[in-house]
């Protein structure tokens, strides 16, 4: 195995995560990352070598993102048909409530606000590493990032609680 394709497999978890916590479909998570995958691979001569692989993985799975959602906002929404839901599956319901929430927060963020906190706070990047992915410089990612979680903490604290309502 090259070295090129032993380092770029060890970088497809992190890829997977984040593409799957930008997508949020496992099926579109994977189809980006091999995406991204094949687009490194192709110009893999271009990259520095003496930059972050991570950060410039990244940096073309954002951007490959970001490419996707202007196609998808001129073509509409797509709605898969066939999704069902298995009946038998034990009770999950607050874990499942609180990753809803989660999830829901995060959908209210702005897409900057909402890379930041994923390459920072899920995938660990530093501040640099996510500065150079965003092309931003690092006291703009400080202070983005400052107010994209003090945003997704408001979304949380100010979440009302679903009442139910007897039914006869």
């Amino acid at each position: 195995m090259s070295t090129m394709a032993m380092r770029l497999e060890a970088e497809i978890p992190a890829l997977r995560r984040y593409a799957f916590a930008l997508l949020r479909d496992h099926n579109r998570a994977d189809d980006l990352v091999q995406d991204c995958l094949e687009r490194a691979i192709s110009r893999w001569y271009l990259r520095r070598t003496d930059g972050d692989l991570r950060a410039w993985l990244f940096t073309i799975m954002r951007n490959l993102h970001i490419s996707a959602g202007r196609q998808s906002q001129r073509r509409g929404p797509h709605h898969e048909l066939d999704t069902v839901t298995l009946p038998g599956s034990p009770a999950e319901q607050d874990h499942g409530i609180a990753v809803r929430d989660i999830l829901e927060a995060l959908d209210r963020l702005s897409d900057d606000q909402k890379s930041l906190l994923l390459l920072v706070g899920v995938e660990d990047l530093s501040y640099e590493q996510a500065a150079a992915v965003i092309g931003v410089p690092v006291g703009t990612v400080m202070s983005r990032l400052s107010r994209a979680r003090q945003k997704f903490r408001s979304i949380l604290d100010n979440k009302t609680p679903v009442t139910l309502r007897r039914v006869k």
